[in-house]
């Protein structure tokens, strides 16, 4: 799924002295984060499956539906975070966002052509997508005006955020909607929900009215694009981008390319072809997982060599995949699916670490913007469009439904590896442990996750 970092800075906190609003507040913040990636769990993962499946769309078309998220990610979150800062309440410009977004989710079963799908789905990512930014802030807001200590107290609130994206996914599974319209109308109600609940959270009221308006340069870190004259910094960019475009592969095809079992009689009754998504939760299982091992691999071994644990981890995921089946070749796409979550959280974390390191201070937050526009929007752009436009040209049959699907991974897994290889040919970064000890110092991790 897309995935999303959540870096915390140092914050003056103090613990509260409140602890009946202490349970309450935690739990309220848990409800939101539940909701937010319940929404988006309930139809990400399944898409491919009602667009293939039930439709039988083209897949060069089904390309350009994920890169909705990376157009949206290139300027909706800035815009809106212009918005929150100056002139509406957090919480009130988050509920309205998803009140909007849930009833374009509600219209998306009436779409009958491709190419209007494409523009519903953008609109919904535009109302959607910056949703993710303000829901921590929102939370930050919150917690920090009760006196919480953040770096302690959020990473606990933002794990039920993958617990809702797995509840979902398992939800529209065992309802039997991975291939139907109704996976929309969850999604659809989950949002309008969270919508209306947000009115009810603690005010978050705007914390730069009163200051000089920023460029529009500056508020969307345009200038740490100078960064790109730096030729390792260009050439890490580079790599964020190719290694987001493969997030968009796995997120894009896992689901569907199970579903396709079921045309043979001897996987059609097997829990991984009546479950897909179920199966396919397991990688945000492993998501979860795999944080708790990245403090040993970054002393140990250094950020680059973390990174390049990365994209082996893809050829891995996509390899698995390729030789994978829902009966004795299960355990494939089960390992296939837990090494996602090192494949995943190793390049993200260990990248946001690297530009910690490699930029002053002044510049830092623009530079992390960037990384995340990097993979998040243009890498998730590039992946899924020239995917689609690939998969459509080479690897579906003169019937313009069936995919040779072995084909298809394998390719991929090729692409992880050919950028494996120039990854460590092109990078030149030498570990040092006392600059990643300091960067652990200085900036307190985060939590992960994308349902």
């Amino acid at each position: 799924m897309q995935g999303e970092i959540v870096y915390i800075y140092g914050l003056n906190s103090h613990h509260s002295s409140f602890p009946r609003t202490s349970m309450s507040t935690k739990l309220r913040l848990i409800i939101l984060s539940f909701l937010q990636f319940f929404i988006w769990g309930s139809w990400l993962i399944t898409i491919g499956a009602y667009w293939f499946q039930t439709k039988e769309w083209s897949g060069a078309q089904f390309g350009a539906i994920f890169s909705t998220m990376g157009i949206a990610s290139i300027f909706m979150p800035s815009l809106m975070g212009i918005v929150a800062d100056k002139w509406v309440n957090a919480e009130k410009l988050y509920g309205i966002l998803h009140i909007l977004g849930g009833l374009v989710l509600f219209t998306i079963p009436m779409v009958t052509d491709p190419g209007m799908f494409f523009w519903v789905i953008l609109l919904n990512m535009i109302f959607y997508m910056p949703t993710l930014a303000l829901s921590i802030a929102v939370s930050y807001s919150v917690l920090k005006r009760e006196g919480f200590d953040v770096v302690k107290d959020y990473p606990p609130i933002r794990v039920w955020g993958t617990i809702g994206f797995i509840a979902a996914m398992w939800t529209v599974s065992l309802l039997g909607f991975e291939k139907s319209a109704n996976q929309f109308y969850i999604a659809a109600g989950a949002a309008i929900l969270l919508g209306f609940y947000s009115f009810t959270l603690p005010k978050c009221p705007p914390t730069a009215r009163d200051t000089p308006s920023r460029s529009l340069v500056d508020v969307l870190g345009l200038k740490s694009f100078a960064l790109l004259r730096d030729t390792k910094m260009l050439t890490f960019f580079l790599f964020a981008m190719l290694l987001g475009a493969a997030l968009q592969l796995t997120n894009a095809y896992g689901d569907t390319f199970l579903h396709d079992f079921d045309q043979n009689p001897a996987y059609k009754d097997t829990l991984a072809v009546r479950y897909p998504a179920i199966i396919m939760s397991i990688s945000q299982i492993s998501e979860t997982l795999f944080i708790l091992a990245i403090p040993f691999f970054l002393r140990r071994f250094g950020i680059k060599q973390v990174m390049f644990f990365s994209m082996i981890a893809w050829v891995l995921r996509f390899g698995l995949f390729a030789y994978g089946d829902p009966g004795s070749g299960l355990w494939m796409i089960v390992l296939s699916c837990i090494v996602y979550g090192m494949a995943f959280d190793f390049f993200n974390i260990s990248g946001s670490l690297f530009v910690e390191t490699q930029t002053a201070s002044s510049i830092r937050a623009s530079a992390q913007g960037l990384f995340m526009m990097m993979t998040n929007g243009f890498g998730a752009v590039l992946g899924s469009l020239v995917s689609g436009v690939v998969i459509e040209r080479f690897f579906t049959g003169p019937d313009g439904v069936s995919k040779d699907w072995q084909g298809i991974w394998l390719a991929f897994a090729g692409y992880a590896l050919v950028i494996a290889v120039l990854f460590v040919i092109l990078f030149k970064h030498k570990h040092t442990p006392q600059e990643v000890q300091n960067a652990e110092h200085t900036e307190p991790l985060l939590s992960v996750e994308q349902a």
